[in-house]
């Protein structure tokens, strides 16, 4: 298979990469030879007719140690539109050759062990990534730090695992250490491993990361809510009008913040009278919104301010009511005083709320979880989990029965299997095949 790997032309160069057992004839046939393995060689392109394609650097990497775990050629061209589309017409007339589906160069890495399906999945959020939180979690995914801890993490159930067959079936051999509590043990090392699960499943999710914080102004009708969304994404977002209820609907933007992605939201007017069916649909709309929002910017009165956990009180307007003791007295019990339209006090806004956006993002060296990791991981912790002085807590059976459940489900965030490693744990670690 072949595909363009690099950007769309026009561009200074265009990678062409060809995968495959017929990789190295590919290049042959362009080329005329094959270089020296991972070295950059200069030549001719030529197509099947001997016209001349390109003047390119060629690189030839010899199965399996290469990025999809096979042969692979990279053809480095001049990126006009041209000669990208000649040289791929020249490949896709080679028998056995074709082009790659969408994210088959990947898949063909998955598949041949290069990559874990955890750093696949970091990868596609590496390519996606338009912020620079999104940058960092992906990098630290594609690299392996969520694959990494998942392998100590089978390590040690394999251990528990090799221990429980053990006791099982091989306690009449010498050199199989056994004895009371060997249920009591097993416990233990699980509820040890149970507990660092659950440390992994506070950490904040990373769709959070991917999708967005979701940040969602509201307050009552005229509280500066549509100056303020306009004011932060610096273009006419939502319509500003004196009129109550100009507002009806939630208008959401994306914004980043100190390379923080997300999702902003100016919503309709919260009044518990004098709303039109309209605009009572909005408000319901609203209240909605400011439950499932991850912060709340709030620019109404104190005391009416919903009930949320991460709140900012806001203080608007105050180029309108400055030296209005009944507001300035408000304002006091706010966390900034703010003017939307002048600017004052948007600086210091932008400063909150990156500051509470930073305590629902990992801390710097942690790696977040995507939904479909969590799940797995969520099921490991729940078979590892035993109730003190149940039935179960003294059962070898039903212990190395939970073991096996938890490390197939580990197994589910990378991908990979066990079976053959929790044999090699068994007669390696306790010389039982001897």
């Amino acid at each position: 298979m072949f595909a363009l790997s690099s950007g769309m032309p026009p561009a200074a160069i265009g990678v062409v990469r060809i995968s495959g057992p017929g990789a190295g004839e590919a290049l042959r046939a362009l080329a005329g030879r094959l270089p020296d393995a991972r070295r950059a060689s200069l030549a001719e392109l030529k197509d099947a007719d001997g016209a001349a394609l390109d003047r390119a650097l060629i690189l030839w990497f010899p199965g399996p140690a290469t990025a999809t775990g096979e042969d692979l050629a990279e053809l480095h061209l001049h990126g006009g539109r041209a000669v990208v589309a000649a040289v791929e017409a020249a490949l896709g007339v080679i028998p056995g050759l074709r082009r790659a589906d969408p994210g088959e160069f990947t898949r063909r890495a998955f598949e041949n062990g290069r990559i874990d399906l955890a750093e696949a999945e970091g990868l596609a959020d590496l390519l996606a990534a338009e912020t620079e939180s999104q940058r960092v979690q992906a990098l630290g995914m594609a690299s392996g730090h969520v694959s990494r801890a998942v392998a100590a993490w089978q390590d040690r159930l394999l251990h528990l695992m090799a221990g429980a067959e053990a006791e099982l079936n091989f306690a009449d051999e010498d050199d199989v250490e056994v004895g009371e509590g060997a249920a009591q043990r097993l416990v233990a090392g699980m509820g040890g491993l149970a507990a660092e699960l659950g440390t992994w499943l506070e950490r904040p999710a990373a769709e959070v990361i991917a999708e967005g914080l979701s940040v969602v102004i509201a307050g009552p009708p005229n509280a500066g809510k549509s100056t303020l969304i306009n004011a932060l994404a610096q273009r006419e977002l939502a319509i500003v009008s004196p009129i109550e209820g100009t507002t009806r609907d939630v208008i959401e933007t994306p914004l980043a913040l100190d390379g923080i992605a997300m999702r902003f939201s100016d919503t309709a007017g919260i009044r518990a009278e004098g709303a039109d069916v309209v605009e009572a649909i909005g408000i319901d709309r609203a209240r909605a919104a400011v439950e499932a929002a991850d912060i709340l910017l709030w620019l109404g009165s104190p005391k009416d301010a919903p009930a949320h956990p991460r709140a900012i009180l806001v203080a608007a307007q105050a180029d309108r009511w400055r030296g209005d003791a009944a507001a300035e007295a408000r304002a006091a019990h706010c966390d900034l005083t703010l003017s939307a339209a002048t600017g004052v006090g948007l600086d210091r806004l932008h400063a909150y709320i990156v500051a509470m956006a930073r305590t629902l993002l990992p801390r710097e060296g942690e790696a977040a979880l995507r939904q479909r990791q969590r799940a797995a991981l969520a099921e490991a912790k729940d078979w590892l989990t035993i109730v003190a002085g149940s039935r179960e807590a003294g059962d070898l059976i039903l212990l190395a029965e939970r073991l096996r459940l938890a490390a197939t489900a580990l197994d589910r965030i990378t991908g990979r299997a066990g079976v053959e490693e929790m044999l090699d744990a068994l007669f390696g670690r306790f010389c039982i095949g001897k």
